[in-house]
């Protein structure tokens, strides 16, 4: 039976676990990137909202900005959450077709 290294042994055991830590710090680093993507659009979200109610109350109705391709964000969102939750899901939905974000 042949010697066994114990520092081969260890050195290709390290060699493993740095590849497992290797992928799993990476998948932590793909998580925080996405929340923070996530809280950049909810900022992006509100400033638009902001944006939309100083059009309006400079002047602009609904119908011209809708016109424009300028529809009111939280309308489209709604809309689409609710189409999408629809097709998804056919159980009520327990948020009433608001995600978590708004």
């Amino acid at each position: 039976m042949p010697t066994i290294d114990i520092e081969q042994t260890r050195n290709q055991a390290r060699a493993l676990l740095d590849s497992r830590i290797e992928s799993v710090t990476n998948l932590v680093k793909t998580r925080q990137r996405i929340t923070e993507l996530r809280e950049q659009l909810a900022d992006a979200e509100r400033e638009d909202k902001r944006a939309y109610v100083r059009a309006t109350k400079d002047g602009w109705s609904p119908e011209e900005l809708k016109k424009l391709g300028l529809e009111s964000g939280a309308a489209t969102r709604r809309r689409k959450t609710a189409t999408a939750a629809t097709s998804n899901d056919t159980s009520p939905s327990s948020t009433g077709g608001f995600t978590a974000t708004e």
